[in-house]
């Protein structure tokens, strides 16, 4: 028994739906709680099922907020927006709209690398598709229930690569799901469009494997060509099933994230948070870096710590904003010193992936280096040899950004720029206020998760978090109003430009480098308007007035309140 749906076009006044009784305060969508009216309990059978009193959002926001508060840590908090979720979404979403700051930490990082390695503790309602390996046969079936006809967004992880934590198996999908709520809290997407979906490839991770608890399919990982081809299983029976979908991939590992990418992005409306989010946020943080420095992004020389599919993805458009600036792609490139898990990557280093072939240095370019001795080069080695301005960490190894390291780039450069960008904090490369000591407070501190300003010598700095979820749900929103067919890297630079258009770091040298979080809705928008005109000046997108499309974007963005309910019968 299907529901009425919302579209873009004007709400009704009235909403209709044939659901009553218990099946209706049971749908997290619909439910109302206590804020069902007197004349829809009569209508909907829900007298008996409620306490008489009858509340507003506005107390129910209240009330659950004091509940929050009350709980014992992060983790516990976690969990109980993840349950409020389950039972009343709107709630959900008013309660973060009014809380961004503070709530964002909780649903998303670092709160849900926790909620993932405990996921299987907490799970007992369901949210979003977990489609395992042994039912690969059953994946048409499965996405064709009448449920799913207006979904136009998912987010999909095969929980192999979790933040900095590794393989987390079935407790990836707390990735998804979180994802998709800021799509919704963050960009205004409504919540009837997403749809998250973990693909249980199975897992690796021991630990789960031997756990009787554990919710996923307990089998070691495929991989190869079985993997590829239920990915591609997926991928088909999801084209198939809504042709303009916009598929976001989340936390696949390295070589699977690019293989990925490569291989759908131009068969269907697809991107990497990863790698291309990642990479957006941090140009879109590091151009703002450079109005503080007042030295151009094109003559900044950056160690880029860790060349994952996030740092070949930042590198590639950090070259391309070097490229628009004047240089060439050779001399872009010359402008990096990317590392590996041995060391620097340089012709004839150990463990070179696919995708950074183009990051190899030259030995000819190291031959008068003074070098530690070791066989590998170190981040420290290449420190002392190379004009090192800007210095990024994607490793996930916490505290490689040492004392030394640190004091040694800050004596070559005036204002040396620091992002370690790893998460959760647990993993981050360098604590901000160590950061800020080890420079005489001198270092652009930007990182992954968030951390308090610090206070010295009479200042108070704030920490800028380099967070995705200043991209993704504006990238998502100009995509779907647009009606692109396609994300494209113009798309993605657009969408890095406009974040880095509202930056307020011209205002004083202690001036965080991105908006406060609390402006996410409004970032989104401009974010969402930048990257849906870049997609029609590319002739990708469905619409072809941008003069017409930021009352679009207004009218599609869906608000957290209750409408009037009519009973269908």
């Amino acid at each position: 028994m299907s529901t009425a749906i919302m579209t873009e076009q004007e709400a009704p006044a009235v909403f209709r739906t044939q659901l009553h009784g218990r099946n209706l305060l049971l749908n997290p969508r619909l439910n109302k709680g206590t804020a069902f009216t007197e004349a829809e309990r009569d209508a909907f059978a829900l007298h008996g099922l409620l306490p008489p009193h009858v509340g507003t959002i506005d107390e129910q926001r209240e009330r659950r907020k004091k509940a929050l508060d009350a709980q014992p840590n992060a983790f516990a908090k976690y969990a109980f927006m993840r349950d409020l979720q389950d039972t009343t979404e709107t709630v959900f979403y008013s309660l973060i709209a009014h809380h961004i700051e503070e709530l964002l930490p909780i649903v998303y990082t670092p709160s849900v690398g926790e909620g993932c390695q405990r996921f299987s503790e907490i799970w007992h309602r369901t949210r979003g598709l977990f489609i395992s390996y042994p039912n690969q046969h059953r994946i048409e079936q499965i996405l064709s229930d009448p449920d799913y006809d207006d979904i136009r967004c998912i987010v999909v992880s095969d929980g192999e690569r979790i933040l900095g934590l590794g393989d987390q198996g079935a407790g990836g999908m707390g990735i998804p799901i979180g994802k998709m709520a800021l799509y919704t809290a963050l960009g205004g997407i409504p919540p009837e469009h997403c749809l998250p979906i973990l693909l249980d490839a199975g897992t690796d991770n021991e630990a789960l494997l031997n756990n009787p608890i554990y919710v996923g399919w307990q089998h070691k990982r495929i991989r190869g060509p079985e993997y590829d081809a239920f990915v591609e299983a997926f991928v088909t029976a999801v084209h198939k099933r809504w042709p303009h979908i916009l598929l976001q991939w989340e936390d696949f590992a390295g070589e699977n994230a690019l293989n990925l990418l490569d291989r759908y992005r131009n068969r269907l409306c697809t991107f990497n948070d990863d790698i291309q989010g990642t990479a957006a946020v941090t140009t879109a943080t590091l151009l703002a870096a450079m109005r503080a420095t007042g030295v151009p992004l094109k003559d900044q020389t950056i160690a880029m710590f860790g060349s994952g599919s996030a740092g070949i993805g930042i590198i590639d458009l950090l070259v391309s904003a070097m490229r628009e600036e004047g240089l060439s792609e050779e001399q872009a490139r010359s402008r990096f010193y990317a590392f590996n898990r041995y060391g620097l990557l340089v012709e004839g280093c150990r463990g070179i992936r696919i995708g950074q072939a183009a990051l190899l240095r030259k030995r000819a370019e190291i031959e008068s280096w003074r070098l530690s001795g070791a066989q590998d080069i170190s981040l420290l080695d290449v420190i002392r040899n190379a004009p090192i301005s800007v210095l990024v960490g994607v490793s996930a190894q916490a505290g490689a950004f040492t004392e030394e390291i640190v004091r040694i780039m800050a004596a070559k450069t005036r204002r040396p720029i620091i992002f370690p960008l790893s998460n959760p904090t647990s993993k981050s490369e360098a604590i901000p206020a160590d950061l800020l000591r080890w420079t005489e407070g001198r270092a652009i501190i930007g990182t992954g998760s968030p951390f308090p300003a610090v206070e010295m010598d009479q200042r108070v700095i704030p920490i800028t978090q380099v967070n995705n979820s200043y991209i993704f749900p504006g990238l998502a929103l100009g995509i779907l109003v647009s009606r692109a067919r396609r994300v494209t890297d113009a798309m993605m630079m657009a969408a890095a430009k406009a974040l880095a258009g509202l930056s307020p770091a011209s205002q004083g040298s202690d001036a965080p480098l991105l908006p406060p979080i609390a402006e996410s809705r409004n970032v989104s928008l401009v974010v969402a308007e930048a990257v849906g005109r870049q997609a029609i000046a590319e002739g990708i997108a469905e619409i072809d007035e941008p003069t017409s499309l930021c009352e679009k974007l207004r009218a599609y963005v869906w608000e957290p309140v209750y409408q009037p309910y009519e009973r269908i019968r």
